[in-house]
């Protein structure tokens, strides 16, 4: 054998380095790169998100428990957490940072004691969110952090002002210092003793200038009570036959309820001729400005969409159901948690398997694919098509996506025939809508009103007609991306494909209701400030789009010529709907409203 003596004699060799180097080298090699984890941090994330094993999908919940507990997320958390899950440091930060409702807090910073969010979505911006925002840092001092946030849900209660995590509505700033003085940050939980039934009123105004924050909502056992999950019982057993389920739903007439309007039965035809095993996502994010219907079916009645979820689940076949909900909605949480576990405990029938996931501030995952990727623990950015979401979708396989206002009608549908919801309609449009009315009504709030029905009728029959001293001068049928009408359309069919013609769309028909007191380009300027604000940022398009739009709309007098530029590269190139709607109100203001512009 030759020694390494030798070899280093050898006039032709030359050694790279001694034994005792090689192995010094080999001991720094396997030590881990980069910042390592303290053990007080180790410690305080493992009592957060326990022993493990942990899941990767499940880096969004890890992160909101440490969020919560320390009002913030400290760096050394996050290289903790990446110990923890096995993951790089530049994957936790990447989805830490993505999310407005993550702070993240380096070295030694602090959090402030306090957040307060005041509203400047358009309802609220219509209603002072502004004065109050100028306003509440000066009188809640220092400790308390005030920020501006995107619509928050409740914009017939505008405006509104989110301590901590309680809705402070109608909101003075008398009102909110009052709250953060008496420690008021967290969403009172609602009694479970409530009656409600939407679909046996009829059309009628849901609600009508509400004040409430927590209504009491119908429980588990009153709804077992009143005949509930019998008709889920009846197809998990195979009583009820699937097929006829599925007539019933397409004979309906049903279209998805969160903007797009797909027909729901043929979705759920598709998705079951795909291979098993298959999903379910239901997208309770519900950011788009102006609604907020999906909060108030669901604070008032959770028991009637479950049993739609569970009916569509044994239809569909799919055995994993995922229920992601927006993080603005901590009252409906605190519900959808707590009856969860009720039914779990007292099951009707066989259950899939179901996960509550908790949004973290992302308009961007209304939109399915990104709601997929945030389900998944990633960052909020949608996907490419094809491959459709009904094929390739959450974690792989083939996903039934439904908005929650299309699983509420479920059982309605099945058990009052299909003629019971396609029957209303107005102009030759059939169905019932439930639409979000907010803005200078006086009385805003959520009202099931017959298809086609048009926005003079709708204020003037279910919103007890215009505020005192303001004229109808134009509207939004359907919230930020549906466009802006002029009061000279007031009599145009609201209801899907109705709308397209002009340059709107109804969407999830949030209608903001806009007066002679009111300026169209002021509402397309909160819209363009909104886009910028929400875009992931995936594409250029939609991310310098937005931003360029923005700018050149705040000018006294338009550039028309490079707006229509960016709107048209935006509608031709980005990604996803966020991109190709944004330059709708812009389009609406330049074609209706050129006076205010020009």
């Amino acid at each position: 054998m030759t020694t390494t003596a030798t070899r280093s004699s050898d006039p032709g060799m030359v050694p790279l380095a001694s034994v005792d180097e090689m192995r010094g080298r080999l001991r720094r090699k396997n030590k881990l790169k980069g910042r390592q984890p303290d053990h007080v941090s180790l410690e305080e994330v493992q009592a957060l998100i326990g022993p493990g094993p942990h899941r990767r999908d499940l880096l969004i919940e890890y992160l909101h428990l440490l969020n919560d507990a320390w009002n913030g997320l400290h760096d050394r958390h996050l290289v903790a957490l990446a110990r923890e899950l096995k993951l790089s440091m530049a994957e936790v930060f990447e989805v830490a940072t993505f999310y407005h409702h993550f702070e993240i807090l380096r070295g030694d910073e602090q959090p402030a004691s306090l957040t307060v969010r005041v509203c400047d979505g358009l309802s609220c911006e219509m209603s002072g969110a502004q004065d109050l925002l100028a306003r509440l840092p000066s009188l809640l001092g220092a400790d308390v952090r005030v920020i501006p946030a995107p619509c928050v849900g409740r914009c017939e209660q505008a405006p509104v002002a989110i301590v901590g995590q309680a809705p402070v509505v109608h909101a003075r700033a008398a009102d909110v210092q009052a709250a953060v003085d008496a420690g008021s940050a967290r969403h009172a939980l609602p009694r479970d003793d409530g009656a409600f039934d939407a679909g046996a009123a009829g059309t009628a105004p849901i609600t009508s200038a509400p004040h409430e924050v927590a209504p009491a909502y119908v429980g588990y056992d009153a709804y077992r009570q009143g005949g509930g999950y019998q008709l889920a019982a009846g197809v998990t057993s195979g009583q009820v036959v699937a097929a006829d389920v599925l007539k019933a739903m397409t004979d309906s007439g049903l279209r998805g309820l969160g903007g797009a309007g797909f027909p729901a039965g043929r979705k759920w035809g598709i998705v079951m001729q795909q291979p098993a095993p298959r999903v379910m996502a239901v997208n309770i994010d519900e950011g788009e400005p102006g609604t907020f219907k999906d909060r108030t079916y669901l604070e008032r009645d959770p028991h009637r969409f479950l049993e739609g979820l569970l009916i569509a689940a044994a239809v569909v076949g799919t055995g994993a159901c995922y229920i992601y909900l927006r993080d603005e909605y901590h009252g409906c949480r605190a519900i959808l948690e707590r009856e969860l576990a009720r039914l779990k405990a007292d099951p009707p029938c066989t259950l899939p398997h179901i996960e509550l996931r908790r949004g973290a501030g992302a308009y961007i995952c209304g939109e399915e694919s990104a709601m997929i990727e945030s389900i998944e623990g990633k960052r909020g950015e949608p996907r490419m098509r094809p491959p459709y979401i009904a094929q390739i979708g959450l974690f792989g396989r083939p996903t039934l996506e439904h908005n929650f206002e299309t699983l509420y009608w479920v059982r309605d549908i099945v058990q009052r025939g299909p003629a019971w919801f396609s029957g209303p309609g107005r102009n030759g449009r059939h169905g019932l809508r439930s639409f979000s009315v907010s803005g200078r009504v006086r009385e805003p709030g959520v009202k099931l009103a017959p298809a086609g029905i048009s926005v003079r009728e709708l204020v003037d029959e279910y919103c007890g007609g215009m505020l005192p001293g303001h004229d109808l001068y134009a509207y939004l049928p359907g919230g930020a991306s549906g466009g802006i009408l002029p009061a000279s359309l007031a009599d145009l069919p609201l209801d899907f494909d109705t709308l397209q013609p002009h340059g709107c769309f109804i969407g999830s028909a949030a209608v903001i209701v806009l007066s002679q007191h009111d300026k169209a380009r002021d509402a397309a300027m909160n819209m363009m400030k909104f886009f910028e604000h929400e875009s992931c940022g995936q594409c250029t398009p939609c991310r310098v789009g937005t931003s360029k739009a923005a700018a050149l709309m705040a000018e006294p007098l338009w550039d028309h010529g490079t707006l229509e530029d960016l709107n048209q590269v935006m509608v031709d190139a980005s990604i996803c709907g966020l991109g190709q709607a944004a330059p709708n109100p812009v389009r609406c203001v330049q074609k209706y409203f050129p006076h205010e512009v020009s």
